[in-house]
């Protein structure tokens, strides 16, 4: 399954407010050339929460028709209502995507049982498998380890985003599965010792920004070179932090205008990215690799 770097992709608006394709395929091009080993389309960082389901649908499908083979596409389909998630999974099952991205219902806050519920009707009525998706610090409901396991002996369930930011949890959760069940990292902070303690690699969002960088962080630690990975993972830090100073994808959509690669357009209730914050962006930018002019 899914190794390394998966970019959480940002979904580029115009100055109408609709998706931009121009740009998405310009991104998509962009992940491919740096060495993205995936891109998770309509995530969270895609701005899943504002696209009508017709633009959702949309968005997945032109992102695979785009892709075309050249690197993996999973389509972000979680919402609060399972009966909404399954109808927009089955929209978009056949579209050649490679799996799903669902997200522990946010808001209504259910039960550990409810959310075993949730996935566990999910997986039953689609095709393609499933990547869990744990982020409490938005959903509020929190998917413990042992709900984990309990979902990990679904067929069609074959990883898990734990956005925590707690090695602990994932140690938790590998003494519960299988060895091939996938644990990816949704904390760019922690990528590192993520894959150190057996991670299998990282839905990111700094790799939006850079790819390149992210995807040699992870394949530095999978060979066990801890001395490169440490120094290359301290010059993304300072970026790391910039892009979460506000609620993302605010920073990180800014910061990949920078590069020339789309707008800075953002829908509401989501706002633009502070001036205050351009410099250390920039600055943060800069230490991470990438190349920009000194009066930018």
């Amino acid at each position: 399954m899914f190794k390394g770097s998966l970019v959480a992709l940002i979904t580029p608006f115009d100055g109408n407010n609709q998706v931009d394709y121009p740009s998405l395929k310009g991104l998509i091009d962009f992940h491919v050339e740096a060495g993205s080993n995936g891109l998770v389309i309509a995530g969270t960082t895609g701005e899943s929460a504002t696209l009508s389901r017709s633009e959702h649908v949309d968005l997945i499908v032109r992102a695979v028709e785009i892709a075309d083979g050249r690197l993996p596409i999973i389509a972000g389909t979680g919402s609060n209502s399972t009966a909404q998630t399954i109808d927009l999974s089955r929209a978009v099952d056949d579209s050649g995507i490679d799996a799903f991205l669902v997200v522990v219902p946010y808001y209504n806050k259910p039960m550990q049982e409810g959310i075993y519920q949730h996935f566990t009707a999910i997986a039953d009525a689609v095709d393609k498998p499933i990547m869990l998706y744990n982020v409490p610090g938005r959903t509020v409901a929190d998917m413990l380890p042992e709900t984990v396991a309990r979902l990990a002996r679904h067929d069609n369930i074959f990883g898990v985003k734990e956005a925590t930011g707690d090695i602990g949890r994932l140690r938790a959760i590998q003494d519960r599965v299988d060895d091939n069940f996938m644990l990816y990292s949704g904390d760019d902070f922690t990528l590192l010792p993520f894959i150190e303690a057996g991670g299998h690699g990282v839905v990111t969002v700094s790799g939006n920004v850079v790819p390149e960088q992210v995807a040699r962080l992870c394949r530095l630690a999978f060979a066990g070179h801890s001395v490169e990975a440490k120094a290359l993972d301290d010059t993304l830090q300072a970026l790391n932090k910039v892009l979460f100073i506000e609620s993302s994808p605010i920073p990180v959509k800014w910061a990949v205008s920078q590069l020339g690669l789309m707008g800075t357009n953002i829908r509401l209730p989501l706002t633009p990215f502070p001036s205050q914050y351009h410099e250390q962006m920039r600055a943060a930018m800069r230490l991470a690799g990438v190349a920009l002019e000194e009066n930018a």
